[in-house]
């Protein structure tokens, strides 16, 4: 299997960074410009700690790169945590980076996308994005934990939304409690 990882300028890149632990398989890493001033603000990680975690990492300006093609066959994209401004420009249609290409492409050859969405409260322009992509077969899965499965810290938190995600994946694990 072979997984696209993007981390965007929004609060929560250990979402992204839990997520990119956990896949099976090839990883593909892309992280935004403005996630890589995020990372050292939100976590003891520097950006090269976490591109060392993938297997194949591309610059977010990079057109060129192989994702960027439909042809370049992918099963899923994650984009955790997915910023407002992305979430906006996919539901657009503007591929103006490597991210929000690769998540067009992912849209048009019917590929699982899924957007770990971190923005609270939401505006209606936010929502009417969301319910735009979800209709065109995206996955929009808040980071919003469940507290079923009794979290004590941090980590079980970002281990719950990591998890979930892998559930949209038919992935197995360990991450949280299911409910019973």
């Amino acid at each position: 299997m072979r997984y696209v990882v993007a981390i965007t300028g929004a609060s929560g890149v250990m979402y992204g960074v839990k997520i990119l632990k956990e896949l099976p398989g090839e990883k593909i890493l892309v992280i935004s410009d403005t996630a890589k001033k995020i990372i050292p603000d939100e976590s003891d990680l520097k950006v090269e700690d976490i591109e060392k975690m993938a297997d194949v990492v591309f610059d977010d300006h990079d057109m060129f790169a192989s994702i960027s093609s439909g042809s370049y066959k992918f099963d899923a994209m994650i984009i955790a945590p997915c910023s407002s401004s992305t979430l906006a420009k996919i539901a657009s249609g503007l591929a103006d980076t490597l991210i929000t290409r690769a998540a067009a492409v992912a849209l048009k050859e019917s590929r699982k996308l899924i957007l770990v969405t971190r923005e609270t409260p939401k505006s209606a322009i936010m929502l009417e994005n969301e319910l735009k992509l979800a209709r065109c077969g995206a996955v929009i899965l808040d980071a919003n934990p469940g507290f079923y499965s009794h979290p004590k810290t941090l980590d079980d938190i970002i281990a719950f939304i990591a998890g979930r995600c892998l559930d949209q994946l038919d992935i197995e694990h360990s991450l949280y409690k299911k409910w019973k």
